[in-house]
């Protein structure tokens, strides 16, 4: 465990960074199974969670899971319909829902296909029906994130108004430099998670990854260094891409 209960690990590749995350999952769900009925999960896209979702849908791990027990929720949705391609849903429901047995009544996706405000006013009273409307925020168990290049993550993009918001839960921002609009749950809904994982790879990401685990402040700011758990620990399942720009020694 690092500084500010935060844990890296640094994977041979990609496929044993997925093989890594899938197993880390399987235990961390079957632990907290041990004391509660159900786990929460907000899932990512992104290519790199693909990988995790296509590991935890193997029979050998599948089947150690307890699926009806387990609730999925996304951290963040682009504005479409649900079977079309750019869809979050789509990408987890071909890698994961599909393959395991899950309830549906357990899978509790954003309604991209819906006006983004209306989707994100009915995401929220999703979120409020299932975690209960007396706590200021949800705590999912585990939240999933990947990182985009430009330091962005779920929908949270830099220099974004989103990024200040102080009261909801969910929000449907408008994203400029790709003119749409996404959905996306806000900062202090991730920074009272239990646990985040990020997911990241390839070598673009590392002055993002850099950054990220630096102790020292830096001048350069990325969003998704504002996941920081309140009451909570991040972990990072790295390649060695991503951790390239790493002091050597850290990971495990």
């Amino acid at each position: 465990m690092d500084d500010q209960g935060m844990e890296v690990k640094i994977a041979r590749d990609l496929e044993d960074l997925s093989e890594k995350a899938a197993e880390f999952v399987l235990r961390f769900v079957m632990d907290l199974l041990k004391g509660q009925e159900s786990v929460s999960i907000a899932l990512a896209g992104g290519a790199t969670p693909k990988f995790l979702y296509e590991r935890l849908a193997i029979q050998s791990i599948q089947q150690k899971i307890p699926w009806s027990r387990v609730h999925l929720f996304w951290g963040d949705e682009r504005c479409v319909p649900p079977e079309d391609p750019d869809s979050n849903y789509r990408m987890a429901d071909a890698t994961l829902i599909s393959q395991v047995p899950i309830p549906m009544e357990n899978v509790h996706r954003m309604p991209g296909e819906k006006a983004p405000e209306a989707a994100a006013e009915e995401y929220e009273k999703t979120l409020r029906a299932f975690f209960g409307s007396s706590p200021e925020w949800p705590r999912f168990d585990l939240v999933l994130l990947g990182v985009g290049a430009d330091g962005h993550t779920a929908s949270l993009f830099p220099g974004s108004p989103a990024l200040k918001e102080k009261k909801r839960w969910v929000i449907a921002p408008y994203v400029e430099k790709l003119k749409v609009h996404r959905l996306t749950l806000t900062l202090p809904v991730f920074n009272h998670a239990a646990l985040v994982l990020f997911l990241i790879s390839g070598r673009e990401k590392a002055p993002i990854v850099r950054a990220l685990l630096s102790s020292v402040p830096l001048q350069i700011f990325f969003p998704a260094q504002m996941i920081r758990p309140v009451q909570g620990r991040r972990l990072f399942f790295l390649d060695p891409s991503a951790a390239s720009l790493l002091d050597q020694g850290r990971g495990g």
